[in-house]
């Protein structure tokens, strides 16, 4: 190897630096499993990689080593999770519907059609949104006045009778009369007058 002084830049280092990974510097690490074997190629291959493309002093490659080693056993290491603080709505659940509106439990704020905010703002859908805030399942999307105003409007405007009129109607089969003559229309003529 080179002194400590110089910089340490070298194409393939792969073999060498897999068979002293351990023994470099101080570096120990008891290999347990195959995983922490897996580790050490990880890391020799990692630094090595790092080390053939960029200037490294000598005495730092010990602490190269030891820094991706640590990263890696870290990786996978179970963390426990944090417990989250319970949710706390911006208002309280019964209040948050009221006749004219439907107030966000995430923001606090008035909407007479809540799906499209939860959609826009938070990427939830009404699902998602019950879920998290434990709603139940029939908890509206829209307010009652609202959805009753556009109820009333397409049952004004005859909307959703039609399914109950075919029923009600026989379908009439007509005999075709003579068939329409396939092809070319005929020519007109004009006359000279």
């Amino acid at each position: 190897m080179q002194s400590e002084d110089k910089t340490f830049r070298q194409g393939s280092i792969g073999a060498s630096l897999r068979s002293k990974a351990v023994l470099l510097s101080g570096v120990s690490v008891e290999i347990e499993n195959d995983f922490a074997a897996d580790y050490i190629e990880l890391t020799a291959d990692i630094v090595s990689a790092f080390v053939s493309n960029n200037s490294v002093p000598v005495s730092d490659i010990p602490a190269l080593i030891a820094s991706v080693h640590a990263t890696l056993g870290s990786l996978t290491t179970a963390k426990t999770p944090e417990k989250a603080e319970p949710l706390t709505p911006a208002v309280s659940i019964k209040r948050s519907i009221t006749p004219d509106f439907v107030i966000c439990l995430e923001d606090g704020k008035k909407f007479k059609s809540l799906k499209r905010h939860l959609r826009t703002r938070y990427s939830m859908t009404p699902e998602e949104y019950r879920a998290k805030w434990s709603l139940p399942s029939d908890y509206p999307m829209v307010a009652p006045n609202y959805a009753a105003a556009r109820s009333e409007l397409a049952k004004n405007m005859g909307l959703g009778q039609q399914r109950r009129k075919s029923r009600l109607k026989a379908p009439v089969v007509e005999a075709p009369s003579t068939p329409a003559p396939r092809g070319r229309r005929p020519r007109t003529t004009t006359t000279a007058s």
